[in-house]
């Protein structure tokens, strides 16, 4: 599902001061309770209005995946394929199906329900830690986190162009910093390439659980990722008449990461069309390093009046 601030919510507004709390807060949201052998509950998010953000669903449902694995193997895929929209209202229920279980890796099926439907099926494979012929894509020459403003620095810059809502959602204090690279204009969209950067980070201290970390990756990789297939139509999340949302998505984690330190999002949108578009990602440390690769195909439609 998308990044859609007009009808998807993020973890409830803290103290702007409260950098760690927010952290605090987004670990929380995505560890599950085993309630049952493979059937894990996800809790809400306290505050949360509307559809469930598509990411919480994902690294949820890579959290509870990740409870019927050994401990030597850890995520190198998943691909996920949303159904129906989440309720904010009820938690989420996740079904884990234990498919295989061979000497190197492991493939697990999650299934995502609320009021006794499914809202999610998701595929994860699980690798046992081992060496391999390496290469790797070089990082994109763009200017670092340092030098550039946050969305929320640019939203108050913008604010008279931007509708009510979408201002109040990307000013608040949320868990995820973001800071574009380059134009960054929602309320008056120009058309450009296909080509977007950003950098996010996890706000505060994550801890050290290898696997919490790649949960929030999962999480932000919904965020920035199917705008960009918007961006040679000069349209936006505001636009009046778009209808949008993720059909499906995937991440391909290619070796340790945090994400309480900074990632530069690489992404581009080779095709669109039939009312879909499709998007493609990359993930980078600071120091150049790809960690993750993701791909999204989503629903981008003009209603007509």
């Amino acid at each position: 599902m998308k990044y859609d601030p007009a009808r998807q919510s993020e973890p409830a507004p803290v103290d702007s001061q409260d950098v760690q709390g927010l952290a605090d807060g987004l670990a929380r949201l995505l560890r599950v309770e085993e309630i049952d052998t493979d059937l894990y509950r996800g809790p809400r998010n306290p505050g949360g209005k509307g559809r469930v953000f598509g990411g919480q669903v994902v690294g949820q449902a890579l959290m509870a995946a990740s409870g019927s694995v050994d401990g030597d193997r850890s995520i190198h895929s998943l691909h996920a394929y949303f159904m129906r929209a989440g309720d904010e209202n009820f938690p989420i229920i996740y079904r884990v199906e234990r498919d295989f279980d061979g000497g190197s890796f492991s493939t697990r099926r999650i299934i995502a329900m609320q009021k006794g439907q499914p809202i999610l099926n998701m595929a994860a494979s699980f690798q046992r830690t081992e060496e391999g012929l390496s290469h790797a894509d070089s990082m994109p020459d763009v200017p670092g986190p340092d030098s550039l403003k946050s969305e929320a620095e640019l939203a108050e810059e913008q604010r008279e162009s931007l509708p009510a809502g979408f201002y109040q959602m990307v000013t608040r204090p949320r868990p995820i910093e973001l800071r574009p690279v380059g134009p960054w204009s929602p309320g008056n969209p120009s058309k450009l390439e296909p080509v977007r950067h950003i950098w996010f980070r996890v706000r505060g201290d994550l801890g050290n659980d290898p696997l919490l970390h790649r949960a929030a990756l999962a999480y932000a990789s919904d965020m920035a990722l199917l705008g960009t297939s918007m961006q040679p139509h000069a349209v936006s999340w505001v636009s009046p008449g778009l209808q949008s949302a993720s059909l499906d998505h995937a991440v391909w984690f290619h070796g340790p990461v945090r994400m309480d330190e900074w990632l530069l999002y690489a992404t581009d949108s080779p095709w669109a069309g039939a009312g879909r578009g499709y998007n493609r990602g990359r993930l980078f440390t600071q120091d150049g390093k790809l960690v993750a690769s993701t791909a999204q195909e989503g629903l981008i439609r003009i209603r007509k009046k």
